[in-house]
Parts: C-alpha cells; structure tokens; sequence
C-alpha cells in the first residue's frame, strides 16, 4: 500500500514537471526508473495533432515553445533549421528519406505522397511522441522542407534538431 501511494505521487510530481517545463527532469530519456512504470508510456504520447500536413504550399509554424523547429516561415533562430537538399529525380530523394526515416530508432512512417511524408517518433523510454515532416515543394527542386515537434511538454533538450540534423548527414 505504501508503495502504491509513493509510485503515485512520484507519477504525479513527474506529470507536474513536465507540464511546468522542467526539461531536464521531465525528458523522456532521463528518467529510466519512471520509465519502467507499467502504462506510463501511453500517459505521453498524446494525440496526433490536427495542423499536420501542407496547407497553401507550407508546413506549421512552431509554436512559441522551443520544443520544435521547421525550414519554412519566418521563424526566429530557436526554431529554425535549414531544409534538407538532395540532387536528381525527386521520387528517388523521396524513396532515400524513408529508408533513412524508417532507419531511425522508435520512427513509423504515417502517411506518404509524392511530395509529402509524414513519420512519428516515439522514445524508448517515456514513450513521449514527435510529428516529423517532410515536404518536397515543386517550386524549389532539391529542397525537402522540415518540421519536426514534440506533442507534449516544453522542451525537448534539443531532440528534434537533432533528429533532423542526424537524417540530414544520414542522406549526404
């Protein structure tokens, strides 16, 4: 019984410190011993958002958190990252990023088009949830644009840059 309560009020007080926005105790991979509750993972997965996808030629903005960063849009530098580039036939650039995509610890490919992919990443520990995006505009050949966000929390320690910047070498 004591247990319970003190696993209980540890699930709480770990809840409370990611939604006040304490990264470094509340990221998904430094916490291995609340990890291990059971059900803890689907606690942070959240839902899928609704703004994904590409609406008049861009992907979302960030929002003010510094929990995701994108290549398109006016974004200031805690959010901004430089697209990805690849060069020939764009259809083979596509097929490249989602062996790379797929490649990638806790990654499933979601949704797929010519122009478009769509993958979500999910942590070995916490099971917290990133939305990763890629779009290939017809007006600029060679460049895949990027979005990649964490559903939840604050911050991410600077998961999802690292994240892009990792596919990024991986297709050079």
């Amino acid at each position: 019984m004591v247990k319970a309560f003190k696993t209980a009020v540890l699930v709480s007080l770990f809840g409370a410190f990611i939604f006040l926005g304490f990264p470094q105790i509340a990221h998904a991979e430094t916490s291995p011993m609340i990890a291990a509750l059971p059900g803890f993972k689907a606690l942070f997965s959240g839902s899928r958002p609704s703004n994904i996808g590409v609406k008049a030629g861009r992907l979302t903005a960030c929002p003010k958190s510094p929990n995701c960063v994108v290549s398109q849009g006016d974004e200031d530098a805690q959010h901004a990252i430089a697209p990805l580039t690849y060069s020939g036939d764009s259809a083979q650039a596509m097929a490249s990023l989602r062996q790379v995509v797929e490649a990638q610890p806790g990654s499933e490919v979601i949704e797929q088009a010519d122009n478009y992919l769509y993958a979500e990443f999910t942590s070995k520990l916490m099971g917290f949830v990133d939305d990763v995006e890629f779009y290939f505009p017809a007006d600029e050949p060679g460049t895949i644009h990027v979005r990649s966000a964490s559903r939840l929390g604050e911050s991410d320690l600077g998961v999802n840059r690292k994240r892009i910047e990792a596919i990024r070498a991986a297709l050079s």
